[in-house]
């Protein structure tokens, strides 16, 4: 999964992002509205993490999903 689906259906997604991320707030999904780096600088000031950190947490949280999303359309 690229991350212009997810973009794309941010509304669906956002509820994922706050179960894997719970310190981030209604504003900040709302601010991040889609946008990776967004998401990034957001994990990375709510958890105190590295840049490099904040992404890799990214990376495998969008291959996690890629994957579920792979098996519920039998892909």
């Amino acid at each position: 999964m690229n991350w212009d689906r997810i973009s794309g259906q941010w509304e669906r997604f956002s509820c994922r992002i706050r179960e894997r991320w719970g310190l981030l707030t209604d504003d900040d999904v709302d601010a991040i509205a889609g946008k990776r780096e967004h998401l990034v600088d957001r994990i990375q000031e709510r958890y105190s993490l590295t840049r490099e950190e904040a992404q890799r947490q990214v990376d495998d949280w969008l291959r996690e999903n890629e994957s579920g999303y792979s098996r519920r359309v039998g892909g």
